[in-house]
């Protein structure tokens, strides 16, 4: 089973720029820069687009939270190396 949300980065093209994939349906890939999630946002839609605005927001918000929770894991991971 795959997990809901990945991380993905093309760093030698789009070195600031991160990419949150969403597994489950409906499935998408939300672009964006990499120090805010909110800024230059792209949704690029792999199912077909909701028509509900509320669950589309309520899946950015899931994206946020999970790519959020991922750099602080990252962080004390690095932080445990020291």
């Amino acid at each position: 089973m795959l997990p809901k949300f990945l991380l993905a980065d093309n760093s030698q093209e789009t070195p600031d720029t991160i990419f949150v994939v969403h597994t489950e349906e409906p499935k998408f890939i939300v672009e964006s820069d990499i120090e805010d999630f909110w800024s230059n946002q792209e949704i690029h839609w792999l199912s077909e687009e909701p028509d509900s605005k509320e669950l589309v927001r309520q899946l950015l918000e899931e994206a946020e939270e999970y790519l959020e929770a991922e750099f602080e894991s990252q962080e004390n991971l690095f932080d445990d190396e020291d």
